[in-house]
């Protein structure tokens, strides 16, 4: 691990202040904030300014919760980021995702039409860093201006995440869902990334 957890006994209040925007204060120690929460903490300027970003997105953005869930997973799935599909995982029935959808995001097949347009826009983004006309319009159909801006932050700010976690060498917490490696069978309507 190249950024692992700050060890306790360096916890201080600007440490724990760092994460105010995201965990209660019983929570801002070692154990409650978890392995990224922790490793993050190691540079509490950062962490204080990147959460306020990542809280909008996961409680505040104008997406449905399931279509933020959709593109999160599909970006932690391509990432190959564990720590970020391992929360997701979690998150997503709370989203109305069932086992069926997630297994979809997996493999980037959804049925319906408008949802694998959203796993197209992770695609788009990530290999082109712009949406195409013809997304951005399948987009519009259900999403709104703000909520496809929503949309555009949300993949880049959670790939961001991955990248950090990627590169720091977060790992879920033990029990946590284990993510499927990037590099899995794709069907032909994704590259490997």
């Amino acid at each position: 691990m190249r950024v692992p957890p700050l060890p306790a006994d360096q916890w201080d209040d600007r440490t724990r202040a760092a994460l105010r925007s995201l965990l209660p204060r019983e929570r801002r120690h070692p154990d409650g904030a978890g392995p990224a929460m922790s490793a993050l903490v190691r540079h509490p300027d950062l962490t204080e300014a990147f959460l306020s970003f990542g809280v909008y997105l996961l409680f505040r953005s104008s997406l449905p919760p399931r279509v933020r869930e959709l593109a999160v997973l599909r970006v932690a799935h391509l990432s190959g980021c564990a720590y970020e599909w391992a929360s997701h995982v979690e998150i997503a029935p709370r989203a109305g995702l069932t086992d069926d959808d997630i297994d979809g995001v997996r493999r980037g097949t959804l049925a319906d039409p408008f949802e694998q347009t959203v796993l197209d826009a992770v695609r788009e983004l990530r290999e082109h860093s712009q949406l195409s006309d013809p997304v951005w319009a399948a987009l519009g159909e259900r999403l709104d201006e703000q909520q496809r801006m929503d949309l555009i932050f949300t993949i880049g700010g959670y790939g961001l995440m991955a990248m950090a976690f990627n590169t720091f060498g977060v790992q879920p917490k033990t029990g946590m869902h284990e993510a499927a490696p990037a590099n899995d069978t794709h069907t032909d309507r994704e590259q490997v990334v």
